[in-house]
């Protein structure tokens, strides 16, 4: 009882906190174009390697950019792309995994030994393998990152559906003449949606995660654009003369993660939702 409560208590300071560190963090981004200093692609030697000023606050890279302004401008990129893999991947396993456990049979079967499939193999081999098959290139690693995401999702909307339909208000839908499509539509997507949207709060963090790993390999995001992945593979050369190159997109990969981490985790305790492991 204690510490159920204390959990409860935790839950409530952590959500909003979370929360509000997270839309600051996209309002910031989302405006970038109007809050940063300086052209974050103007490159000027003139002002290689500078120290933190009134011009340049966080100093500028090897190439005379600002730092500040790259950073604003790499998270529109690692945040942005990462909510559009989780909605795309949420999607799609949601179609799948609700179609596949309401249908059942051989089409549940197929369906689930190809996800099965999918995931006997470690997701980072396989979005590693599609994207030397696809080529370099952010737009490649968005299309791996679904393709290799969504299964987790269609296994655990398939489980959810499979014991939803057992209920009696399922039944009753079913003795009343509603359809399959309105029972899905009304009755099975409400009730396995908000577990999933939990869990997604939990996954943002590993999409940022694979989308700054892919650009500091070299297969995301190409130069001049910035990331926060591909600035710190940028700046690992001067990592002993000038290390916040690597040091400031590093700590804002962290800040996002751990807080995406935190209030996933929040939100799993208070409505009891299990992560994926």
């Amino acid at each position: 009882m204690i510490t159920s409560m204390r959990k409860i208590f935790i839950s409530q300071k952590v959500i909003p906190i979370c929360s509000i560190i997270l839309g600051i963090l996209f309002i910031v981004t989302l405006f970038a174009p109007w809050i940063a200093p300086n052209d974050p692609i103007a490159v000027n030697l003139a002002y290689k390697l500078q120290s933190p000023s009134w011009e340049f606050p966080l100093g500028t890279d090897h190439l005379g950019r600002c730092n500040l302004s790259r950073i604003l401008y790499g998270g529109r990129i690692s945040l942005g792309f990462a909510m559009l893999i989780f909605i795309s991947s949420l999607t799609i396993g949601l179609l799948i995994g609700t179609f596949a456990g309401y249908k059942g049979g051989w089409v549940d079967q197929a369906l689930m030994r190809f996800c099965d499939g999918v995931m006997a193999f470690p997701s980072l081999i396989l979005i590693l393998g599609l994207v030397g098959i696809f080529g370099p290139g952010l737009p490649q690693v968005i299309l791996a990152l679904m393709l290799v995401q969504w299964v987790y999702y269609a296994r655990m909307f398939r489980g959810m559906v499979l014991s939803l339909k057992e209920q009696n208000f399922i039944a009753a839908a079913k003795i009343s003449g509603s359809s399959q499509w309105k029972i899905i539509r009304n009755h099975i997507v409400p009730n396995v949606l908000p577990p999933l949207v939990v869990m997604g709060t939990l996954e943002m963090g590993w999409a940022i995660m694979d989308i700054s790993a892919m650009s500091f390999l070299g297969l995301g995001v190409q130069p001049p654009t910035p990331e926060w992945g591909a600035m710190i593979h940028e700046g690992k050369s001067y990592i002993r003369t000038n290390p916040e190159l690597m040091l400031y997109p590093g700590l804002m990969i962290m800040l996002v993660i751990v807080t995406f981490n935190l209030l996933g985790e929040a939100l799993s305790e208070r409505y009891g939702v299990k992560r994926r492991s």
